[in-house]
C-alpha cells in the first residue's frame, strides 16, 4: 500500500494544489504530528485519502479563520493508543515525546509511557487472535531510545517503544521530532529486530505491506 508520512514540517510541494498529480496513488496519508491541523484536512480533502494520525508535542489547540477552536484535525482517524485496520494494514499509534518542561501538548515520562503501551496492550492481542499479527504500522511521535535521536532530553527517545517491538513485532514503527535542526542528514532508516523504524520528519512516500502473521 502507498502511504504518505509526515510530520513536524509543512512541506511546499504537499501543501500544494497540484498535490493529486503528485501523490495520487497515496491511499492513506499517515501523519506523526506537530503539524497544523489545517495540513492534515487539506490532505484528506484534496487527496480523498484517510488520514491517521497521532499527536506531537505542540498539538495543542488551533484557532481558525472563522474563530473556531480545534483540538483535532476534522476528517482525521487518532490511533493514539489503539489500532485500526485500513486495506489489511494494522496501524496504530502512542504520541507524544519523553517530558522536558510542563508546557502544554502531550509530554510523557518513561513510566507513563510504559504505562500507555500496557494500556494498549489488550487490543494488541485480540488483533493477533484475529489477524495472527498484533500490530504493522506503530505510528509514534518521539523515535524509541538510541534509534534516531537528537543531541538533547527533549529529542531523547524512549525505552518504552524498544519493549514495544521487543514485544508486538511491528513491520515498522514511523516517528517524527527529529528534523533538521536536529541530526536528521544521518540515517533516517534504522533495522531493529524485526522493525524497520522510519523517520519521517517532513515527508516520506512508502509502500507499506503487512506483516507475517506470527506464529505462536
Amino acid at each position: 500500500m502507498m502511504c504518505l508520512t509526515i510530520s513536524d514540517e509543512v512541506v511546499p510541494a504537499i501543501y500544494s494544489l497540484n498535490v493529486k498529480q503528485r501523490f495520487g496513488n497515496v491511499e492513506c496519508v499517515l501523519s506523526c504530528g506537530d503539524l497544523p491541523y489545517y495540513y492534515l484536512e487539506f490532505l484528506v480533502t484534496t487527496l480523498c485519502s484517510p488520514c491517521y494520525y497521532v499527536a506531537g508535542n505542540h498539538d495543542t489547540v488551533e484557532i481558525c479563520d472563522s474563530g473556531d477552536i480545534l483540538t483535532a484535525p476534522r476528517g482525521c482517524v487518532s490511533v493514539d493508543a489503539t489500532s485500526v485496520l485500513h486495506n489489511g494494514l494494522l496501524i496504530g499509534g502512542l504520541g507524544g515525546c519523553v517530558r522536558y518542561n510542563w508546557e502544554p501538548g502531550p509530554q510523557y515520562t518513561e513510566i507513563e509511557m510504559m504505562i500507555r503501551v500496557w494500556r494498549m496492550a489488550p487490543q494488541l492481542f485480540v488483533n493477533h487472535l484475529r489477524y495472527g499479527r498484533y500490530l504493522d504500522v506503530l505510528l509514534t511521535h518521539a523515535p524509541p531510545l538510541g534509534i534516531h535521536n537528537g543531541s538533547d532530553r527533549a529529542h531523547r527517545g524512549f525505552r518504552a517503544f524498544l519493549l514495544f517491538m521487543d514485544l508486538f513485532m511491528p513491520r515498522y514503527l514511523i516517528h517524527g521530532h527529529v528534523h533538521r535542526s536536529y541530526g536528521i542528514r544521518k540515517s533516517r532508516e534504522t533495522r531493529y529486530h524485526k522493525t524497520l523504524v522510519i523517520n519521517t520528519a517532513g515527508y516520506r512516500l512508502l509502500s507499506l505491506v503487512p506483516a507475517k502473521a506470527v506464529v505462536p
